[in-house]
């Protein structure tokens, strides 16, 4: 019989993201599967370790482990076969793969990827600079952005740029509305701009949350959700027309973000920002070689 309820373990030495990711990914195609997640991070000492093992001992279920220290390792395993549950240490294949290429034994020591590195500070400032430039704030120091996002109230800029400055990439957003003067700066952006779109119905449901959540910290007793053209079908669909519009008389590439996670729309903006690099890298190459080819443009 198949259970549609599982106890998961995810041990890790570090701060168990990486069991996070995998964990995810791995467990969304078991739909509709229903998982009890015990994360047990920064397990680095035998009394640590202790507790781990209580807990899979009062819960079984299988084991993901990415703990690299070798004595804690046969602790952990050693203790699975008797209760009888499986365990994987899910970076065994790569780093096996690694030391056949390299010709050299991993170091084994747990939390090397969270060092205090240049890359380590480039996200730091990454995010610092979203804070500073999210939703059209100091646009004077727009000049300094990897990317630029636009797009109309709620079509998650902001999330999408805190997502992008986690991989070091300072993204700024920018408000698109009917309204208001197109927005300045962006006539001749030294960086790529990507607008994001959605559908207007998912637009409109995410507004009246916010409404929701606006009148509750406001300690509002009623708040017309259905009225005004925030939230109004036509005028949203409008909306999203004009801003379609703008970004098209631009020629802004815009990314549909209604059945897209904020991981999947970061991904794809990358993939614009490699793009837009790769064709000014190809007409900058034009020029210096005193041959221009308009069909790069």
């Amino acid at each position: 019989m198949t259970p549609d309820r599982l106890n998961l373990h995810l041990v890790s030495d570090a701060t168990g993201e990486t069991l996070n990711s995998i964990a995810r990914a791995t467990v969304s195609q078991f739909e509709p599967l229903t998982v009890n997640y015990h994360r047990w991070s920064l397990i680095r000492t035998r009394f640590q370790l202790h507790r781990v093992l209580e807990g899979i001992e009062g819960e079984p279920g299988p084991v993901l482990s990415t703990v690299v220290d070798r004595a804690l390792r046969t602790d952990l395993e050693t203790a699975c076969a008797r209760l009888g549950v499986p365990v994987v240490n899910v970076l065994d294949p790569v780093l096996a793969m690694l030391q056949d290429q390299v010709g050299a034994q991993a170091s084994a020591r747990p939390g090397k990827q969270y060092v205090l590195d240049a890359d380590y500070f480039r996200r730091i400032d990454a995010i610092h600079f979203v804070l500073a430039h999210d939703d059209g704030q100091s646009q004077a120091g727009i000049a300094e952005a990897d990317v630029i996002l636009v797009g109309v109230s709620r079509s998650s800029k902001t999330p999408t740029s805190f997502y992008l400055a986690n991989r070091g990439v300072k993204a700024a957003n920018v408000p698109l509305v009917p309204s208001l003067p197109d927005p300045p700066g962006l006539d001749q952006p030294h960086c790529p701009v990507i607008g994001l779109t959605l559908d207007a119905e998912a637009l409109i449901e995410i507004r009246r949350h916010r409404l929701k959540l606006i009148a509750q910290g406001h300690g509002a007793v009623h708040i017309r959700q259905d009225s005004g053209d925030y939230v109004d079908l036509e005028s949203v669909k409008a909306e999203l027309l004009w801003a379609r519009r703008l970004c098209t008389r631009r020629g802004w590439p815009v990314v549909d973000v209604t059945r897209r996670s904020i991981e999947e729309t970061a991904a794809t903006v990358l993939q614009l920002m490699q793009a837009w690099h790769a064709r000014h890298d190809r007409e900058d190459a034009a020029k210096k070689a005193g041959g221009f080819a308009p069909g790069l443009l």
